[in-house]
């Protein structure tokens, strides 16, 4: 765990490079500042001295002078660096958050198939604004209080070494105290980050759920857990407050014992003649001052290691891979795109256990709409994610053009493949935005022209601000048959050479799927068309149909065909025309 530390600091520390001569700078004006701050009871030190001795006024005028001198520039100088090192902190953040938001869209679907979205947010949020304090205050603030430390010692050695040494007898059990602090304060502050972490997911889970709680009434329940997991970061929180509640006290009682010690002492010499009042003055005060820096340190130590806590986190976050690879030289995806696919042999485990495609052949020509049916299960919507290359295959290939996907560079294959999902997600905004997605490439023209194809446009403009009206988080003010029109009109705007289309009438009612199923035949014309559909009434007029059943192809051929064979297809057809 040690080397471990000393990797994510040394990785934190990188990220400062690009700010070396600020850093300086501010190193530099925070040393100036303690110089002042080490003089400063010096100075009144010796005003005393001049004041008990008889001396002149104008001499005392003059430290008087040179006190507010010090004290002006301390301020200055602590002002500048304070302003350029939270605006340093800042940066480093802003950069580390983009950082990470970047490499989050690199990852793998299967990525946040196993990881939950709260934690997630933790890492982009809290774990990195726990970083702000390093990079802003600590790493600066450290360096200072060490000087003050040395400072102290090494002033209160040159005036009177005895008394100093008498100072310095506590200093042992001090740094014991700061040991063992550090260490209970680095595994309590810990698990406090990891029930934060959780206490994130549950709620981000519970809230993405709110409609399914309140619709089984398990508002009770949902309650009840969410008190547990309050209450277990409650405690870890209380454990830290014991923690640096009891350190804290300690250290200040040590320094007052100290500073008993020197004032029983130093009076005793100041009696007999040793030392000079103002000698004493400053004793005290750097006595009185000597454990502040140390206390701070402890602090320090302790914040430090909340960063490194929360550096570890992200470190892991950035070091995980992508499963799902680009090829270092990638083939150029055949110009133009004719959308023929071919899987041959195909096995494909999401976990590498348990097979969800076992040996799956089939040819789907261009311009062809094949269908696939099945049970839940099958692995239907698993070949789709594979066209797309969301998953890699275990055994097998899968061809575009004679290409294996693998060979093709994996933005290129998505932006040949236009998917319309069952779920879909709309995005907090307006309309337009929705359907543009960012690319600022389609055009006003081209997103309303796609909206009159899928016969969206209508609905759009009896809105109140048409294609500017807002959209709220996940589309809750609009019907599912508005959303799926919408996820029709985004596709074709982004006009894929091969469309997917994976229950995407499931969630339509009669009336629109009515508007839909003359724009779905448009849509569908030249382009290689893959659906996937339960009730078969959508699908009977496709080129070709392929059954699955437990991850095998069992039968394909056209509606007509299936039927003859009276097979699973013709089970499944019976089946649906009793329901209805």
């Amino acid at each position: 765990m040690q080397q471990n530390s000393k990797g994510v600091f040394l990785r934190l520390m990188g990220y400062l490079r690009p700010h070396f001569s600020t850093l300086l700078l501010a190193l530099i004006l925070v040393l100036v500042a303690t110089a002042g701050n080490l003089l400063r009871p010096i100075i009144i030190g010796r005003a005393i001295d001049t004041i008990t001795s008889g001396g002149l006024f104008s001499t005392i005028v003059r430290f008087f002078l040179l006190y507010i001198g010090l004290l002006i520039l301390a301020t200055v100088c602590n002002m500048i660096q304070m302003l350029m090192l939270q605006k340093l902190g800042q940066s480093i953040i802003f950069q580390l958050r983009q950082e990470i938001f970047t490499h989050i869209h690199k990852l793998s679907l299967r990525f946040f198939d196993i990881t939950p979205v709260g934690r997630i947010v933790t890492r982009v949020t809290n774990d990195v604004e726990t970083l702000n304090e390093l990079f802003s205050t600590i790493l600066v603030t450290m360096v200072k209080n060490v000087v003050l430390i040395l400072g102290y010692a090494g002033v209160m050695l040159f005036l009177q070494w005895k008394l100093a040494l008498l100072s310095f007898v506590l200093l042992p059990v001090v740094f014991l105290l700061t040991r063992l602090f550090t260490r209970v304060y680095r595994t309590t502050h810990r698990i406090t980050r990891t029930k934060v972490s959780a206490l994130n997911t549950y709620l981000s889970e519970n809230l993405s759920a709110m409609k399914l709680i309140q619709i089984f009434h398990r508002e009770p329940e949902k309650r009840h857990e969410f008190s547990q997991r309050s209450e277990d970061l409650f405690r870890s929180n209380f454990r830290e407050i014991v923690v640096y509640g009891t350190f804290q006290p300690l250290i200040y009682f040590i320094s007052i014992v100290s500073l008993a010690v020197v004032l029983g002492f130093g009076g005793r010499l100041v009696l007999g003649g040793t030392i000079s009042i103002g000698t004493l003055y400053i004793f005290t005060s750097y006595v009185r001052s000597f454990f502040e820096p140390i206390q701070s340190l402890s602090d320090q130590f302790g914040t430090l290691q909340a960063a490194m806590a929360a550096g570890e986190k992200i470190f892991t976050l950035l070091d995980e891979e992508p499963a799902i690879r680009n090829p270092e030289h990638p083939k150029p995806m055949p110009k133009p795109t004719l959308g023929r696919i071919e899987f041959d042999h195909v096995w494909f485990s999401y976990d590498g256990e348990e097979w969800v495609l076992r040996d799956v052949s089939f040819v789907i020509e261009p311009g062809q709409t094949a269908a696939f049916v099945g049970p839940t299960g099958a692995g239907k919507s698993s070949i789709l994610n594979l066209i797309g290359r969301y998953y890699d295959i275990q055994k097998g290939r899968i061809t575009i053009d004679g290409v294996d996907i693998r060979e093709l560079d994996k933005d290129e294959i998505r932006r040949a493949v236009g998917q319309v999902q069952q779920d879909v997600f709309l995005f907090t905004g307006d309309i337009r935005s929705n359907i543009r997605l960012g690319n600022q490439d389609i055009s006003d023209q081209e997103i309303e022209a796609a909206a009159k194809f899928v016969n969206a446009d209508g609905f759009i403009r009896k809105l109140e601000q048409g294609y500017e009206t807002a959209v709220m988080e996940r589309g809750s003010t609009l019907s599912a048959g508005q959303r799926q029109l919408l996820s029709f009109a985004r596709t074709l705007a982004f006009d894929p050479s091969i469309l997917v289309m994976d229950e995407a009438t499931a969630n339509i009612d009669t009336e629109t799927e009515a508007l839909i199923q003359d724009a779905m035949e448009r849509l569908m014309r030249d382009r290689t068309t893959i659906v996937v559909a339960h009730r078969l009434s959508t699908i009977q007029h496709a080129d070709r149909i392929m059954v699955i059943h437990k991850g095998k192809l069992r039968e394909q051929g056209t509606h007509q065909e299936l039927l003859a064979q009276n097979g699973i297809y013709k089970k499944l057809y019976d089946l649906q025309l009793r329901e209805h």
